[in-house]
């Protein structure tokens, strides 16, 4: 089991969105700007709807922190909802408050709302809704956040950019990671290719005068990463396949690839594996596997990407039933979004965070910063020898 793990608990328009972390060792500078910084990030991007104007996502750490410091025990999260004062009695733990005229019956295609109604036996789908809404990624980020701040101890660094928007793709220069996720930083869909945010741009606004929406993909790249994070003893312990797992946990996600990815399979193998070279260390001139062989990362730098889905909830609802009659209507219109793409991006690298961090403390676990540190110290002089 990992030392590292998480849960997170609320609903999209409940009070807030909680998460409790476990297995973080002592000795972690931390400070909640550096959660607030990545919240901000999430709610940023071309095409975001009224919901953004009304959060402006801040954290709390509760527990497990104090001066600026992780001391070894769980650390709490909380990340406030603005607008639970507008549903403090449609969303109420209380039974007095049960409103049955207020029940949504009319599932939205592309959403869990029926799959989940029929599951867990509800007639109102927003007790689905709620939960399963990407509302949930805010405190996710948060805790990606803080598994951000552990790998940085240890000169890890993460980052990415939008790679595709609206079928229309960018292209990415030959220029180091760190220079390319300032490229995207300072774009309002998050990608590198100055000329192909223009028409990114465009065809959201289209979108959006159309009630339609847009996916995309996302790159998150991984620099720093010691080889032997991950296994090729065990299924699960592949680094890959976890990374794969996170990030296909992100609502909206439905697709995942490493380095080349499908593109892979439509080479030779000749132009498909990174031949190996040593010079003061061994190295590669290529990294079309994506920093990842046989399970676990090989010293290069760890590429991923994620294909978004176009956002399920349209102003142009398409047809559904009605639970109650099974009557055809439009399918019930929650706010949203016509893109998302640029906040996943956020996501995605806060999950990735997150399972390298854990991979991280598997390979090199201490209950200290200093210990890691000193064990990472004797690996990297033990490999310097092979």
């Amino acid at each position: 089991m990992s030392l590292f793990r998480y849960l997170t608990a609320g609903e999209s328009h409940g009070p807030q969105l909680s998460a409790i972390i476990e297995g973080l060792p002592a000795g972690i500078h931390l400070a909640v700007e550096v959660l607030n910084a990545d919240l901000a990030r999430r709610q940023l991007g071309y095409g975001r709807g009224d919901r953004m104007k009304i959060e402006k996502d801040t954290a709390q750490l509760l527990s497990g922190v104090r001066w600026g410091e992780t001391i070894g025990a769980p650390v709490t999260l909380v990340v406030k909802n603005r607008d639970w004062e507008n549903w403090c009695e449609k969303m109420s733990t209380l039974p007095g408050f049960r409103d049955d005229s207020i029940a949504v019956t009319r599932p939205r295609p592309g959403h869990a709302d029926l799959s989940g109604a029929m599951k867990y036996h509800h007639s109102d789908v927003r007790n689905v809704l709620e939960r399963s809404s990407a509302r949930e990624t805010a405190v996710r980020v948060a805790v990606g956040a803080v598994a951000k701040a552990l790998l940085a101890e240890f000169d890890i660094r993460i980052g990415g950019f939008v790679t595709e928007l609206g079928g229309i793709v960018a292209t990415t220069p030959h220029e180091s990671q760190e220079t390319l996720w300032q490229r995207a930083a300072e774009s309002e869909t998050f990608s590198c290719d100055p000329v192909a945010e223009l028409d990114m741009k465009r065809a959201i606004d289209a979108a959006q005068s159309g009630g339609d929406t847009l996916g995309g993909v996302v790159e998150v790249q991984v620099v720093g990463v010691p080889p032997g994070l991950g296994s090729y003893a065990q299924w699960d312990r592949k680094l890959d396949a976890r990374l794969a797992m996170a990030l296909m946990s992100i609502q909206a996600i439905k697709g995942v690839e490493v380095g080349i990815g499908f593109d892979a399979a439509r080479r030779p193998g000749s132009r498909v594996h990174d031949e190996i070279f040593y010079k003061d260390g061994y190295h590669r001139t290529s990294n079309n596997a994506g920093g990842i062989e046989g399970g676990m990362s090989n010293g290069e730098p760890i590429i991923v990407r994620a294909a978004m889905k176009p956002i399920p909830t349209l102003y142009s609802p398409l047809r559904s039933v009605d639970m109650r009659t099974h009557e055809p209507f439009e399918a019930a219109v929650e706010r949203s979004d016509t893109c998302a793409v640029p906040a996943a991006l956020v996501v995605a690298e806060a999950v990735v965070a997150i399972e390298i961090a854990a991979a991280l403390l598997e390979k090199f676990g201490g209950d200290s910063v200093f210990e890691i540190r000193r064990n990472l110290a004797g690996y990297r002089e033990q490999i310097s020898n092979a």
